[in-house]
C-alpha cells in the first residue's frame, strides 16, 4: 500500500509542448454498397486496435477531467499565492535542493544505461552543488561551470532495454503515465532518499507523512515557477484527453531515444 500511496502523492507536472492535435474521424465512406463489407471490417479492426492501445480509455478520460479540475482550481491558485509570498530566488533554491537530492536516481539510471560519462557528470554536479552550492541551494555546477544535468529515470531505463510502454494510464494528481513508467516510478522511489521506507539507512525523512509533505512542497514550488504553462499547453486542445496522451507518448519516446 505504501508504494501505491506514493504513486498517488507524487507529481509528473512536466509536459512537453508540441502543438499536436487529435486526428479527425475519417470514416465517411458510406455511399456505396460495394464498400460496405470493407467499411465494417475496417471499423471493427480500428475499434480493436484502439482497445488494444488504450484499454483504460474510460477511466483515463475521467481521471484527465479530474486532474484538469485539480490543476486549474486547486494547484494553480495555490501556486500563485505561494509565488506572491516567496521571492523567485528562494523558490529556485528550493527547486535546486530537490533536484540535488534526486542525484541517486539519476546516477543509477545513467549507469544502468551504460552512460558512464553522464554518471560522472552527475557525480561532479552533486559534489559541487552539495559543497560550494550550499547543500544544493545554488546550482553552481550549471551557473558557474556549465555542467548540465542528465535526467534519467527507471521508466527510461526499461525503454532503453526494449521494454514496451504497455497500456496508457492517467494517475490522480500524477497525470499521464503508462504501465512501464508506473513500474519505473515505484522502482525509483526505492533509491530516492526523499522517500521514507522503514528503517532504510539513507532515509532523509522519518515517516510517510513527511514524504507526502515534502512531495507536496516540491509540487507547489515547481508549479509556482511555471504558472500559466498548463493553460497555454491545453488552449490548442480540441479534446484534452488524446491531446495530452499524444504529448506524453511523444515526449517519452524522445527521452528514451536520447
Amino acid at each position: 500500500m505504501r508504494y501505491l500511496f506514493l504513486i498517488f502523492s507524487l507529481s509528473i507536472f512536466l509536459f512537453a509542448s508540441p502543438s499536436n492535435k487529435p486526428i479527425a474521424n475519417t470514416s465517411t465512406y458510406n455511399n456505396s454498397a460495394d464498400f460496405s463489407s470493407f467499411n465494417d471490417e475496417f471499423k471493427a479492426s480500428d475499434k480493436a486496435n484502439k482497445k488494444e492501445i488504450d484499454p483504460f480509455s474510460g477511466y483515463n478520460r475521467a481521471m484527465t477531467s479530474f486532474n484538469d479540475f485539480f490543476y486549474t482550481n486547486l494547484l494553480d491558485p495555490t501556486a500563485k499565492v505561494y509565488k506572491a509570498v516567496l521571492p523567485k530566488l528562494v523558490r529556485n533554491g528550493i527547486n535546486n535542493v530537490f533536484d540535488n537530492l534526486s542525484y541517486p536516481v539519476r546516477l543509477l539510471n545513467n549507469l544502468l544505461q551504460f552512460k558512464f560519462k553522464y554518471s560522472l557528470i552527475e557525480t561532479k554536479r552533486f559534489l559541487i552543488n552539495s559543497t560550494i552550492g550550499l547543500a544544493g541551494l545554488i546550482d553552481i555546477a550549471n551557473d558557474q561551470y556549465n555542467i548540465k544535468q542528465h535526467q534519467e529515470d527507471f521508466g527510461q531505463t526499461l525503454g532503453f532495454y526494449g521494454i514496451g510502454s504497455g497500456p496508457y494510464i492517467v494517475w490522480p494528481i500524477l497525470g499521464p503515465s503508462n504501465l512501464r513508467d508506473s513500474v519505473g516510478l515505484v522502482t525509483d522511489s526505492l533509491v530516492d532518499p526523499m522517500t521514507y521506507m522503514g528503517n532504510r539507512g539513507y532515509n532523509l525523512l522519518d515517516s510517510d507523512f513527511e514524504t507526502v509533505a515534502s512531495k507536496t512542497l516540491q509540487i507547489i514550488n515547481y508549479s509556482s515557477l511555471h504558472v500559466g504553462e498548463y493553460e497555454k499547453l491545453k488552449k490548442d486542445a480540441i479534446d484534452l484527453y488524446p491531446f495530452l496522451k499524444n504529448i506524453y507518448e511523444q515526449r517519452r519516446k524522445k527521452q528514451i531515444s536520447e
